[in-house]
């Protein structure tokens, strides 16, 4: 399986890896069907600009590295109904929230790498909220690149969780961290850590972000992981940016809006090339990446003309040039 852009969909080629859900998380479309002309017309008016398909291509690409559907969806609608219950001004479920994070903490220690649902492939209420599984996805990855124990993890991901609850508690986008503190403090059972990350994601150490231009040792390293992984979620679902491209955009902060530290985990943690991913080599061939084994940036890719399997870790000549 792999993921293509919607304007990519072949029907004679390619069917549904994935069901495609509604805004309600009904299922519109079921895997292993092909689309019809006029649901492509409906997908497209949802605002889902992305597909995972099985089709030659990716024949033997499973993508056991993203999160199954049933435990994504379920951390979807704790978190639907988490917010909902901020934008009414009651209290938390956090029994509901901390049974959530051991089970997506566990889903990330049992992978080398994560890959994410692309927000793109949801409706476009659904969107959000997909955002923020993967925000929380990425920092638990960090975290653990970084040696975090259970407990740490637990702080950093309840505040990831929570990072961007203050929208629904005001339309300023400069006062959403100050509001989500403020109702993540009335919560008594999260822990002040696990607020801090909600107060200071739109932080940076040199002091330039919002909303109280903290610097250098007063940003939080769990705000800096949180909110790294915010902007680079960010920058490759609202952007289009592509994966290789957005973590050359990150590793010029090092040092500058994140530390040293929190950079080089966040490159030791996220691929460059994911599983599925169509490419053209230096040595002018076409390839998909199938895997990776050994180095994060460097994937194992087989050659569309013959079916070879390279490991560019091994073939250092070798260069991708191209995502096609």
């Amino acid at each position: 399986m792999r993921f293509i852009h919607v304007s990519q969909y072949d029907y004679d080629t390619m069917q549904l890896a994935q069901p495609i859900y509604d805004r309600m998380k009904r299922i519109l479309l079921a895997a292993g069907r092909t689309i019809h002309p006029k649901y492509l017309d409906r997908i497209k008016e949802m605002k889902i600009s992305t597909l995972l398909v099985e089709d030659a291509v990716s024949k033997g690409i499973s993508l056991e590295e993203m999160l199954d559907m049933p435990t994504w969806l379920d951390t979807l609608k704790v978190i639907q109904d988490s917010y909902e219950l901020a934008k009414r001004n009651q209290l938390l479920n956090i029994l509901i929230l901390q049974k959530t994070i051991t089970t997506i903490i566990q889903e990330v220690q049992k992978r080398k790498v994560i890959v994410l649902v692309p927000t793109s492939s949801v409706a476009n209420e659904l969107k959000e909220y997909a955002h923020i599984i993967n925000v929380t996805l990425l920092a638990i990855q960090i975290g653990k690149t970084m040696g975090y124990n259970n407990a740490q993890l637990r702080d950093l991901a309840m505040g990831s969780l929570l990072h961007d609850i203050g929208k629904v508690l005001t339309d300023s986008p400069q006062q959403h961290p100050n509001a989500g503190f403020d109702y993540i403090r009335r919560n008594r059972e999260i822990s002040l850590v696990s607020a801090h990350v909600a107060f200071q994601h739109h932080e940076t150490m040199n002091g330039k972000g919002f909303p109280r231009n903290i610097a250098g040792e007063q940003f939080l390293e769990t705000a800096q992981i949180c909110g790294l992984a915010n902007y680079y979620e960010r920058l490759i679902s609202e952007g289009d940016t592509l994966p290789h491209v957005a973590l050359e955009m990150i590793m010029v902060k090092s040092g500058i809006e994140y530390s040293e530290n929190v950079i080089q985990a966040f490159v030791n943690s996220i691929p460059s090339y994911i599983p599925g991913t169509k490419i053209k080599l230096s040595n002018e061939q076409d390839g998909v990446v199938i895997g990776i084994k050994t180095h994060l940036h460097r994937p194992v890719v087989r050659l569309l003309e013959n079916e070879e399997e390279v490991d560019l870790a091994s073939n250092p000549s070798l260069m991708i040039t191209m995502i096609q």
